[in-house]
C-alpha cells in the first residue's frame, strides 16, 4: 500500500520536468517540420495533489500543485540535417562510368555545333518563308483593293450613264423597251424585275442612258442647245436629217435657234401617230355608217328645220312648266320635242310621232306645240338644265319621221 508521501515524491518530478510552453509541442508528436519540442507531457502542468483512500481504493484530489518554473525545450534536428552536417556522401564508383576522352568531347562538340547550325538555318528558312507569305498576302490584298477601286469607278461611270424613267399610264415593259430601243429581257434584268411584274404608275425604272437622253426619248422632243445642228441632233438619235426636218416642217438648211423644241420622228412615236390616225379613221367610218344607217333605216320623210332648246322654267314656258300640250306630263330626261304648228298641219306630224334628229342619238317624240308665229321649227326639251339649253342655242338640223 502506497503512502501519501511516496505518491507525492513519484508525481512531483514528472510535474516539474513536464511543464513546457503552450506554444512548444510534445516530442512524442513532433513532425519533420518541428524545430523544438517538449520532452515532458503537458498533461501534468495543471495536476493536483492526490490522496489515496484505502477504504474506497481510489484517488481523491486534495489541492492544486503550484506550476513549476519553465524549463528549456529540446531542439529537434532532422535526419537529413544530421546527414548533411556530419556525413559525407560520395558518388558510387560502380555507376559512375568512364570519363570522356578529349577526342570524344571534340566529336560531341562538333555534332552539337552542326545541330545548332541546322537549327539556325531552319529558323532562317522559316523566317524567309513567313516573309514571302506576308509579301504574297500584301500583294493579294493590294490586287483586291485595286479591283474594288476599278469596280467602284465602273459603277460610278454606269451611274452617270444611267437615268430614271417614270412609268406612265398605259406603259408596259415591252412598250418601254421599244421606246428606248432595248430588249425587254435586258430591261427586266437591269431593274431586277420578273416577266409578269405589274408596273405601277409612278414607278421609277433604270435606263442605260443619261437623264437628258431619257427625257428626250420618252417625250420624243429635244430642246436645242448651243452648238447643235440639224445633222448633229439627227446623228444623236440615229435619225436621217431630212426625215427630222420633214417631221418638224422645216427646211434642211434652216438655222435652228437655241431653245427651240424639235419633235423627234422616233419609231414608237410614228407608230403611235399611225395608230391614232387609224383609230380616228375607223371611228369616223363607224360614225358615218351609223349615220347613214340611221338616215336610211328610219322614217320615210326628212326635212331641214331650225332647232332650238328649252327647259322647264316659267321664263321659257308658262305657269305650268311640266305640263305640255295635249296634257302630256314632262319629266327631266325624257326625249321630247315641241314642233311648230305648220309641222302638224302641213307635214303630217301629230302627238306621239317618232322623230330622229340628225347629229343626236336616240328617238324623240312630239309631245308639245310651239307658238303660231314659228315655221319649220322644233324645240328640244332639256329637262331642268337651263345652261345646256342655252349652250345648244339655235342650229339647223335635218329631222326624219
Amino acid at each position: 500500500m502506497m503512502s501519501k508521501n511516496y505518491l507525492t515524491l513519484f508525481i512531483v518530478p514528472f510535474i516539474m520536468f513536464g511543464i513546457a510552453s503552450a506554444k512548444v509541442v510534445d516530442c512524442r508528436i513532433a513532425t519533420p517540420g518541428t524545430t523544438e519540442c517538449n520532452p515532458y507531457s503537458a498533461r501534468f502542468i495543471k495536476a493536483k495533489e492526490i490522496k489515496y483512500d484505502l477504504d474506497r481504493k481510489k484517488l481523491i484530489v486534495v489541492k492544486t500543485l503550484p506550476i513549476p518554473k519553465k524549463r528549456a525545450s529540446i531542439k529537434v534536428v532532422s535526419v537529413a540535417d544530421m546527414i548533411e552536417k556530419y556525413v559525407k556522401v560520395e558518388d558510387s564508383i560502380r555507376f559512375k562510368g568512364t570519363e570522356e576522352t578529349p577526342l570524344e568531347k571534340t566529336k560531341k562538340q562538333k555534332i552539337y555545333t552542326r545541330i545548332e547550325k541546322i537549327r539556325l538555318r531552319r529558323k532562317a528558312l522559316l523566317e524567309k518563308l513567313q516573309e514571302l507569305k506576308e509579301k504574297k498576302e500584301k500583294k493579294r490584298l493590294e490586287a483586291l483593293r485595286l479591283t474594288e477601286e476599278i469596280k467602284k469607278k465602273e459603277l460610278e461611270k454606269k451611274r452617270k450613264k444611267q437615268g430614271l424613267y417614270v412609268v406612265k399610264k398605259g406603259d408596259t415593259l415591252s412598250t418601254i423597251a421599244a421606246k428606248f430601243n432595248m430588249k425587254t429581257n435586258a430591261l427586266i434584268t437591269l431593274n431586277n424585275l420578273k416577266k409578269k411584274s405589274a408596273l405601277r404608275i409612278g414607278k421609277k425604272l433604270t435606263i442605260p442612258y443619261s437623264q437628258n437622253m431619257i427625257d428626250a426619248l420618252a417625250n420624243a422632243e429635244y430642246k436645242v442647245k448651243e452648238g447643235d445642228t440639224l445633222i448633229s441632233i439627227a446623228n444623236k438619235f440615229n435619225l436621217a436629217p431630212k426625215e427630222l426636218a420633214k417631221f418638224n416642217r422645216i427646211k434642211s438648211n434652216t438655222t435652228i435657234r437655241v431653245g427651240t423644241t424639235l419633235l423627234l420622228p422616233l419609231p414608237y412615236k410614228i407608230a403611235e401617230i399611225k395608230r391614232k390616225k387609224k383609230a380616228e379613221a375607223k371611228r369616223k367610218k363607224i360614225a358615218a355608217g351609223k349615220k347613214r344607217k340611221m338616215i336610211r333605216g328610219f322614217g320615210k320623210r326628212k326635212l331641214r328645220v331650225t332647232a332650238t332648246a328649252y327647259s322647264s322654267h316659267r321664263a321659257q314656258t308658262d305657269k305650268t312648266p311640266f305640263l305640255a300640250a295635249w296634257n302630256n306630263r314632262l319629266r327631266p330626261g325624257m326625249k321630247i320635242i315641241a314642233v311648230s304648228r305648220d309641222m302638224l298641219t302641213r307635214y303630217g306630224m301629230r302627238n306621239g310621232t317618232k322623230v330622229r334628229i340628225g347629229g343626236l342619238p336616240g328617238i324623240y317624240r312630239v309631245r308639245d306645240k310651239m307658238n303660231k308665229r314659228y315655221k319649220k321649227r322644233i324645240d328640244i326639251y332639256m329637262g331642268t338644265n337651263r345652261r345646256k339649253a342655252l349652250r345648244w342655242g339655235r342650229r339647223s338640223v335635218v329631222i326624219y319621221w
